[in-house]
């Protein structure tokens, strides 16, 4: 029978199908995934991918991304088209459907950021010129629809007892002690294993998927269940209790203010403990303990929390591009302001607009530098190529004399970047520094930049963990700062949103106007 014969080439001589059998089975395994992880994250929706669409099918995917409606209907058709299209080509189970609606998904994503000849802004991943990896695996799946390899898959299975209209008809008339026809008699050992080969993938992924995320056993559920109820985690090996505040807590909304057509909540998340950059004085394994902790599960959860607690933008460096751009491709939202820092200014300036930066300024470290080496020209060089590309401009300086310099050099920017905080902790020693002080003189900090009609973020407020929020915010606020920015671990967010509530709610006495 034909049906038979074909059923015997796929799992006879048809094991030289074998390459396009795994090909089949990895991109599942890819979708399979894709899907998975946005299912698994919660509030994951595509409106921020489309907002920032690019080519020339940009206003299409704008306007989706703009109609909550819309996105209400493309993020759960999304997230299940990838997961049902990654089943079906891992186990073999409808493969034509699965892989024509693959590549559909496959066409959608290329058309929303095609690698043209212009310059990507925004999201982007890699270097490609007219081909990137969705068209090349677009084209993979085109083989698969051409050669399906259904004889590897669930599907061989159902259709070994499934026959023919003819057939059956002919096995109606059959007499009842002539044998079964050969389609309905016993399956092969070879059989079965060809039509199962996507199984033990399917069973990888699962053990795969759990060592990447964790499983938790029965005990760490009903602990993770206590400590929800009271917001208590007891460490066994030091036998303290630490009190971690939820999201139910917060106590309002932050504020916001504006440099430019830039809306910024009043406190800006930091991203030096992120990157791995810790100011820890001396305790020199300080810096890779936080990049340890730091793994990008961890960097997703921080500033997905941080959104929820109304803080919409992170301040980091260009180093942090990538990290970002995937938080946005997986949904998120947080703005991205980039100092810039590198060797090459002007370099790290144009890599943070091509990642999507929202703003960009001149690093403090860097600031200092320039100005101690008389290259004010190439502090305004670096203005003039965020402004050129349609950004707010700043100039960051750890030093008084790094912003004096560029005021009388006649450098206007957008805002500005100065560390400000008390110097009486015990560790703020002048001389010798060591890490260890980042603001040597603030009353005259707060003097010069209250003549200042630019807004001003404050950085290094805590004097990296020296000096407690509760003091630092309002510090900050009633000397001037228009904008906060904060380094902070995700059990810390929610605490830090209320106590810089607590400072914008009171009574501020704060001779300098808001500037923003």
């Amino acid at each position: 029978m034909a049906q038979e014969s074909w059923l015997s080439s796929a799992a006879g001589g048809g094991w030289r199908q074998l390459p396009l059998v795994l090909l089949r089975i990895l991109i599942g395994w890819h979708f399979l995934y894709e899907g998975w992880a946005k299912l698994m994250q919660p509030g994951w929706t595509s409106a921020a991918y489309l907002k920032s669409s690019t080519g020339p099918f940009a206003g299409l995917f704008h306007w989706l991304g703009s109609h909550d409606a819309l996105v209400s209907v493309i993020d759960p058709l999304n997230i299940w088209g990838l997961v049902l299209a990654g089943l079906a080509l891992m186990l073999g189970v409808l493969v034509r459907p699965a892989a024509v609606a693959a590549m559909a998904l496959l066409a959608l994503y290329y058309f929303a950021y095609p690698p043209l000849f212009a310059v990507t802004n925004g999201v982007s991943e890699g270097h490609y010129l007219i081909v990137n990896k969705n068209l090349v695996e677009l084209f993979a799946l085109a083989v698969i629809v051409a050669y399906p390899t259904a004889g590897f898959g669930l599907c061989a299975l159902f259709a070994r007892r499934t026959a023919p209209a003819a057939s059956e008809g002919q096995a109606a008339q059959q007499k009842q002690d002539e044998p079964a026809p050969d389609y309905l008699g016993p399956l092969s050992r070879r059989r079965v294993l060809a039509s199962l080969t996507g199984v033990p993938f399917l069973g990888a992924f699962v053990l795969a998927t759990l060592k990447k995320h964790g499983w938790k056993s029965f005990e760490e559920l009903q602990l993770r269940a206590r400590a929800a109820d009271q917001d208590t985690f007891i460490s066994s090996a030091t036998v303290k209790t630490f009190q971690f505040h939820t999201v139910s807590e917060l106590k309002g909304t932050l504020p916001h203010g504006r440099i430019g057509n830039l809306s910024l909540s009043r406190m800006i998340l930091g991203g030096n403990l992120i990157g791995g950059w810790a100011h820890a004085r001396d305790l020199i394994y300080v810096s890779k303990l936080i990049r340890a902790y730091h793994n990008r599960d961890k960097v997703f959860e921080t500033l997905a929390l941080a959104e929820s607690c109304g803080i919409n933008a992170i301040l980091t460096n260009p180093l942090l591009c990538e990290v970002i751009n995937d938080y946005w491709r997986n949904g998120g939202k947080i703005r991205f302001i980039s100092d810039c820092g590198g060797q090459d200014v002007l370099q790290m300036i144009q890599r943070s607009i091509d990642h999507g930066a929202c703003a960009c300024y001149v690093q403090g470290g860097i600031g200092d530098r320039l100005v101690e080496e008389g290259k004010l020209d190439l502090i305004a060089q670096g203005l003039e190529l965020i402004r050129r590309n349609g950004l707010p401009a700043g100039i960051g300086g750890h030093k008084l004399e790094t912003i004096r310099a560029c005021v009388e050099y006649g450098l206007r920017p957008d805002f500005w970047m100065k560390t400000l905080h008390r110097t009486n902790y015990w560790s703020a020693a002048l001389q010798p520094q060591h890490d260890n002080i980042w603001c040597e003189n603030p009353e005259e900090t707060i003097a010069y930049m209250n003549d200042r009609e630019e807004p001003w973020i404050a950085f290094k407020i805590l004097a990296a963990g020296a000096i407690h929020p509760k003091d630092a915010f309002r510090f900050a606020f009633e000397s001037g700062a228009d904008f906060i920015c904060v380094g902070m671990y995700d059990f810390q967010i929610v605490e830090d949103v209320n106590l810089a509530l607590d400072a914008l709610s009171g009574t501020l006495v704060r001779q300098r106007q808001w500037r923003a």
